[in-house]
């Protein structure tokens, strides 16, 4: 048999396991000779009487296998007088085993995860009134998307893909989001589409002539042998004249200011033009008026030049 152990700094020692007062361990032994052929998961939790918050551990787990939890917790008191509960999620579990070596208190959970339903939250709580808890957090591997959305352009062809880095889904599915429901794209029913699954970690969704009605959430949904795990992919779809729009402004901006400076330019010209006509006509009529003023000053000088001839 396999074993995989978690990098802690804890190391169990060889427990001599007793069964928990609730029940023996018939059903749980059976299980694990039926499974012997899995490998063995073995992950570890320390915990002390003055730790202040959970500790929790994140697992993450993709095939079906036998799990050995241990719990380590540290007290100053005795460690008989310490109250061990394992829970999943909210049920009780019924079957651990424990040990005690000096002021440390072993809680040891075994099970096998052979489905989805054996996935979740595994926790031992140590004491009552000030209880600590540990929790072990089983989940299947991620899937990976485009963490930014995707921009394209109307009429032109994008991909959109996702990976699962450390898994080998059973098979994979995609979903255009229409509203707050999942349609599933199928590919016989449009050439619009086309689904590239050649690789089993990889998934790879080709949309042709794309329109602005293709714009939205897609979801790839990676079907695993514990569990399902889905990845959105943002799309967004352009109009060709959405990078103009930016350039449109500014030759916008620029013949509003021409228009305002070349009418500005009109109005001054022409109000120079007022103010030299204004000026010039003032000339004109000084000028006459000085020539009037001339004529009437000459007029007695004429007449008493005739009279002093006579």
């Amino acid at each position: 048999m396999m074993t995989k152990y978690s990098n802690l700094s804890l190391e169990t020692p060889d427990i001599s396991l007793t069964a928990s007062p609730f029940t023996s361990l018939p059903i749980r032994e059976e299980m694990m000779t039926k499974y012997s052929n899995l490998s063995l998961e073995s992950h570890n939790i320390s915990l002390t009487e003055h730790s202040r918050v959970p500790v929790e551990k994140n697992i993450t787990l993709e095939r079906p296998s036998n799990i050995q939890l241990t719990c380590q917790f540290t007290t100053h008191k005795d460690v008989n007088s310490v109250n061990v509960t394992w829970k999943k999620g909210d049920e009780l579990l019924q079957n651990y085993l424990l040990n005690a070596t000096g002021n440390i208190l072993y809680a040891q959970y075994m099970f096998t995860i052979i489905n989805s339903e054996q996935m979740g939250s595994y926790s031992c709580l140590f004491g009552e009134e000030k209880e600590q808890r540990g929790t072990f957090h089983f989940k299947v591997p991620e899937i990976h998307g485009k963490n930014k959305p995707l921009v394209t352009y109307v009429r032109d062809t994008t991909v959109l893909i996702c990976k699962c880095q450390h898994c080998s889904p059973l098979n994979w599915t995609w979903y255009s989001s229409n509203g707050s429901i999942q349609v599933p794209i199928d590919v016989q029913m449009s050439d619009k589409y086309v689904i590239d699954g050649t690789s089993a970690t990889e998934t790879r969704l080709k949309i042709t002539q794309l329109s602005e009605g293709d714009q939205g959430s897609y979801w790839c949904r990676a079907a695993l042998r514990l569990g399902e795990r889905e990845e959105r992919v943002e799309l967004v779809v352009l109009s060709y004249l959405v990078p103009l729009k930016p350039f449109l402004g500014i030759v916008a901006e620029v013949v509003i200011l021409v228009a305002i400076i070349l009418f500005y330019e009109t109005y001054t010209q022409k109000k120079k033009k007022h103010i030299d006509d204004g000026k010039e006509f003032e000339q004109v009529e000084q000028l006459k008026s000085d020539d009037s003023n001339g004529v009437e000053n000459n007029a007695p000088r004429h007449r008493k030049n005739e009279s002093v001839s006579q």
